[in-house]
């Protein structure tokens, strides 16, 4: 005999399985996207909160915004291949896409305007691999967490509250050291003599399978002159790139990479609290800065500089920084593509 009921309830446990596994997908979508957990920190979130009051410049980067593109290439030493087994840190000239950039949000501040100045970089290697990464000219990072980040933004953006500042200080005290230095330190007079630091930590792991917890830097060949603010505001609102154009145009500009390895204890989830100066360096080559390119339509125009587009030979480590930088600039890059037509791609608009 049989049994008239068997296909209908196999038909509805079918379709009760599909709609089980879409109220999972909703819900882990809803979940990332915040609707679930309102006050929980989202990539679109860190976005939004660093728009200017007047909100965003369409078509540019949500932060970074004002920069200018290279080409050239990364001279490895072969010195680093202990520590990963990276192609890139074996010996031999790779090709560099990068961007010299200021740390705003708006395409024209003047360039005296902007404290913290940053470097990106993209190297490609035979193997098919990338390494991207995104440093800036601060020796620390300003707060601990990424959640401290979002509320340090909130805070200066606060104009109801005039101790809102205040009051962010008191809780987190980290804050005080990138003050200090961000009050006192030195404007360089060119982005080809200004160090860049790699403040998050990550692994690398060499031929052995060995694990190592590095950050790194770039340090200029050239030698610094430092400016004071009158002097700096004395070189107008957009010398920097002028600047560096120039100099490219005469001689290939020059950065040595310095891998720092970190010693068991030292803080690698904390980018806010640097390492201390005895640690072991390594000289793992030459960044040569060849060609200067426009912003506009240049190579790195449409390049997101995310951090965690790593080689086999890197990775990420319990710093939690990468992973949400990654994200965010995810976010950025999705809505200044989809801004493209607002985006002044040729004449006096287009801002280096």
């Amino acid at each position: 005999m049989v049994d008239k009921t068997s296909k209908p309830a196999s038909h509805f446990a079918s379709l009760a399985a599909i709609a089980a596994v879409l109220i999972v997908l909703v819900g882990a979508f809803a979940y990332t996207a915040g609707w679930l957990s309102p006050e929980r920190l989202t990539p679109a979130k860190m976005v939004n909160v660093l728009a200017p009051a007047s909100g965003p410049a369409p078509g540019f980067r949500r932060n970074h915004a004002k920069g200018i593109c290279f080409t050239g290439s990364f001279d490895s030493t072969g010195a680093a291949a202990d520590l990963s087994r990276a192609q890139l840190f074996a010996v031999g000239s790779y090709p560099v896409t990068g961007r010299f950039n200021l740390g705003t949000p708006d395409p024209k501040a003047s360039d005296a305007m902007a404290r913290v100045r940053g470097l990106s970089l993209r190297v490609q290697t035979p193997d098919g691999s990338e390494w991207r990464a995104a440093m800036i000219d601060a020796p620390f990072f300003p707060v601990s967490t990424p959640q401290a980040f979002y509320d340090l933004q909130r805070a200066l953006a606060d104009k109801r509250d005039p101790d809102a500042m205040k009051k962010f200080a008191a809780a987190h005290p980290e804050i005080g050291a990138f003050g200090k230095w961000a009050s006192s330190a030195p404007f360089t007079a060119s982005y080809a003599e200004d160090r860049y630091n790699g403040l998050n930590s990550f692994v690398f792991t060499n031929a052995s399978g060995k694990d190592q917890v590095v950050r790194w830097s770039f340090v200029p060949l050239a030698q610094p002159e430092n400016l004071t603010g009158d002097q700096l505001k004395a070189r107008g609102d957009n010398f920097l790139a002028a600047d560096i154009a120039q100099r490219v145009r005469t001689a290939p500009q020059r950065w040595t990479m310095l891998v720092t390895v970190a010693n068991l204890g030292d803080p690698t989830a904390d980018p806010s609290k640097a390492w201390p100066e005895d640690r072991r360096t390594v000289n793992a080559g030459t960044l040569v800065v060849k060609q200067i390119e426009a912003e506009p339509d240049g190579p790195c125009r449409d390049l997101n500089f995310d951090p965690t587009v790593l080689p086999a030979g890197m990775h990420v480590s319990d710093d939690p920084f990468p992973a949400a930088r990654s994200a965010a600039y995810s976010v950025s890059f999705n809505r200044r593509t989809a801004e493209d037509k607002d985006y002044p791609h040729t004449g006096e608009g287009a801002q280096q």
